[in-house]
């Protein structure tokens, strides 16, 4: 067995284990690795690897994410803070912006402030794509709802109350739905006023988790497209509150935190 060091960081309950990509550029199956150090009773237990590489050019570094299933993530809003918190308490970044390449682009990283191993960052996320509203059939029900791509597809269900749905069931459901060839995540949105929604969130590879910056920052997206909402929202998970804004040139903007859980080594078997 070979020792891997890791960190193990979380964005309001989302936790993400984040390596550097010379841990384990040895490794020929990332998504099986994946599968077996995000298990919560026999490995170290992740909602996701981030998988940092230095880079020369057009970004700083270059971040991948593999969810626990052994796919891998076109973006995690979460998780690539979590990366980006690494590197600031590693000292491997030591400037206030911090460009990271992602699967589906270039994303800018603003150092906010650092409170003990807490680390608050503004991220610029781009422009959204495809936002259409869509009837959806799920367990035989037909559903209004919005699909949009953040970075990763989201499809986004509008309720007044999370308890009059099975929403997890749902969920699970519709993030391997037809519809979606490549699968979804699937964010529940309870609007509460024009600058504040609630949500739940069933990430595609992951399942529940309590927080997802991807999904809050689509939820605020959408909730702004059919009008329930401004272009600034505060948006309420489980885990923690995201703030969002969706300028009006079209770019996607999210503050939020990191927090540093455990450091450690992680002896994997190959």
């Amino acid at each position: 067995m070979k020792p891997i060091k890791f960190s193990k960081f979380h964005g309001f309950g989302n936790d993400y284990i984040v390596i550097l990509h010379e841990e384990i550029g040895w490794i020929n199956d990332l998504g099986e690795f994946s599968k077996r150090i995000c298990h919560r009773n026999s490995g170290v237990g992740g909602d996701g690897i981030a998988v940092l590489q230095k880079l020369d050019g057009e970004a700083d570094y270059e971040c991948r994410i593999v969810n626990p299933d052994g796919s891998e993530a076109g973006f995690s809003g979460n998780g690539t803070r979590c990366a980006v918190a690494f590197l600031y308490y590693e000292n491997l970044f030591t400037d206030l912006n911090l460009k990271l390449k992602t699967r589906s682009g270039v994303k800018n990283y603003q150092f906010l402030k650092r409170e003990d191993d807490t680390f608050w960052f503004l991220a610029e996320l781009g422009t959204p794509k495809e936002i259409k509203n869509e009837k959806l059939k799920v367990k035989n029900e037909e559903f209004l709802v919005v699909t949009l791509d953040v970075g990763n597809p989201v499809c986004v269900f509008f309720v007044k109350d999370f308890e009059m749905l099975d929403w997890r069931e749902i969920g699970k459901e519709t993030e391997s739905h037809s519809y979606f060839p490549d699968r979804t995540n699937v964010v529940f949105v309870k609007p509460v006023d024009k600058n504040n929604i609630e949500i739940r969130i069933w990430e595609r590879g992951a399942g529940e988790t309590s927080s997802s910056g991807t999904c809050s920052i689509a939820a605020a997206v959408a909730s702004n497209f059919v009008g329930k909402t401004g272009r600034n929202v505060s948006v309420h998970a489980e885990g923690g509150t995201t703030e969002a804004v969706w300028r009006e040139d079209g770019e996607m903007m999210i503050t939020g935190r990191a927090d540093l859980v455990f450091t450690g080594e992680y002896f994997f078997e190959f």
